[in-house]
């Protein structure tokens, strides 16, 4: 799903990282700053951002590049999946984002539906793992892994948060507009499916 140049942008990137992590020779070194530079200069020319600002965001990382992990919580109400309104792009999606360091992913599950949702939650299933380069989500300068973590409500009640403007239950057959860039509709789709077959194995890509 991903543009090609942003997937060799990205490969020279973690590249010259973990050549800078690893390298002690002074001439070695200087060819992975270039390599660097080159994967810099790539991403900003195709997106139009100036260098410094993709640089900052995109290459400022340090030690062996791993993909980033991304926490979704899936939760039912009768045959509706609990869904946030997101303030950035007045999409919805489900409640979650970025793991934080020091909490497990179901912590951090937890810790998102509060914040996003009000509600509180006892997490129970891990029910997929996917890679976003497989699904259709926009192009992003960064390898992501998604967790999906069925929980359910054990208090609280729906109120919105820092990040979000509203909070609702949908059908399957009648979701509001998605905010792909956190889930597509495929995905969405297969956590209800998953909720169905209550049997099925965890899915990864």
């Amino acid at each position: 799903m991903e543009i090609k140049w942003l997937d060799w942008a990205k490969e020279l990137q973690a590249i010259a990282q973990a050549g800078l992590t690893y390298s002690k020779d002074m001439y070695d070194i200087e060819r992975f700053e270039m390599i660097r530079d080159l994967s810099i200069e790539m991403m900003a020319k195709q997106t139009g951002t100036p260098q410094k600002v993709v640089k900052e965001l995109f290459a400022n990382e340090t030690g062996y590049a791993t993909p980033k992990v991304d926490v979704r919580a899936v939760i039912f109400k009768g045959n509706k999946i609990l869904m946030v309104k997101e303030k950035l792009d007045g999409h919805w999606a489900l409640p979650g984002g970025w793991a934080d360091i020091g909490l497990t992913a179901k912590e951090v599950a937890v810790k998102e539906v509060r914040e996003e949702a009000g509600y509180n939650v006892q997490p129970i299933k891990l029910l997929a793992v996917l890679d976003k380069k497989c699904h259709p989500h926009p192009p992003s300068p960064y390898h992501v892994y998604k967790l999906f973590i069925q929980c359910e409500i054990t208090g609280g009640s729906g109120e919105s948060g820092m990040e979000t403007s509203d909070v609702g239950f949908f059908a399957e057959d009648e979701l509001p507009p998605l905010s792909v860039e956190r889930n597509t509709k495929s995905q969405i789709k297969q956590m209800f499916d998953c909720v169905k077959e209550p049997n099925v194995p965890t899915y990864f890509d």
